[in-house]
């Protein structure tokens, strides 16, 4: 026998057993969901960001003359479901991922032969089922509060709902995928109170001057604020998907270019 003979051609197919293959990609995205969904809603200081804060303003900008909305639970109610999305999708994870990067955890999901990809769908679906629990409650809330909304809108507000999961989850990665974990929780929560307080002031002033208005209007926050308060009226703001459409292609392409699974030097 020839001593440069492949070990494939002594054995037929099957002789040994298991046979380990990499694992379909709809299996990978499925088992990553799962897990990356379960360590989500454990987690009891993002709950405090995506469910405790946005319920309060929901209540105290509803019931409390802070503003002079004719009726406040209108605009009120589409805004904290999109600061309560945007908080799951961007500081949450973007904090999560960069501590993890920081211990370790991501180094061993990278080894385990995980793509970048499969962790990003991962963490959409993760923050997808945190989503949906924010939904269920700020609805009930709202409903009891007096919103009435219009079920014309409700194809514009899921189109809105997961392309603002989608694309705060990408520049979530893309944050604490690239810098240092104590650097991300400094700038991801400063960066969350900036973006949130562009989409109140938007919707509380609407007064507003033109041009910080049209300034505010390119923010992704800003853009699925008012996607989410236009479709309650029963209207598409196709301007303002666009908008989230471009930072969230933005955020994927950049996360996928420069996303890694450890730190500088580990």
């Amino acid at each position: 026998m020839s001593p440069t003979r492949h070990t494939s051609d002594r054995f037929a197919p099957g002789t040994f057993s298991p046979r380990p293959t990499p694992a379909p990609a709809s299996a990978l995205l499925r088992a990553q969901a799962r897990i990356e969904s379960l360590l989500f809603l454990r987690h009891g200081e993002q709950q405090l960001l995506t469910l405790v804060i946005p319920i309060g303003m929901l209540i105290v900008f509803s019931l409390l003359p802070v503003t002079d909305l004719d009726d406040p639970v209108d605009e009120i109610y589409p805004m904290t479901l999109g600061i309560a999305l945007m908080g799951a999708g961007f500081t949450g994870q973007s904090i999560a991922v960069a501590f993890d990067r920081r211990y370790g955890a991501l180094k061993r999901i990278g080894a385990s032969g995980v793509p970048t990809w499969a962790l990003i769908g991962g963490k959409i679906a993760a923050v997808l089922s945190a989503v949906v629990i924010q939904l269920v409650l700020l609805t009930t809330i709202a409903l009891f509060l007096g919103w009435r909304p219009d079920l014309v809108g409700l194809i514009p507000a899921a189109v809105f709902i997961l392309v603002g999961a989608a694309t705060f989850t990408s520049l979530g990665l893309l944050l604490g995928g690239t810098l240092g974990s104590d650097l991300v929780l400094a700038l991801g929560n400063t960066l969350w109170f900036l973006l949130m307080g562009a989409a109140v002031v938007t919707v509380i002033d609407p007064d507003l001057p033109t041009a910080a208005t049209d300034a505010l209007d390119l923010l992704p926050s800003v853009a699925l604020t008012h996607g989410l308060v236009d479709a309650a009226s029963g209207s598409f703001n196709v301007v303002a998907l666009l908008i989230l459409l471009v930072w969230g292609a933005g955020g994927t392409l950049a996360a996928l270019r420069w996303f890694s699974f450890t730190m500088d030097g580990d």
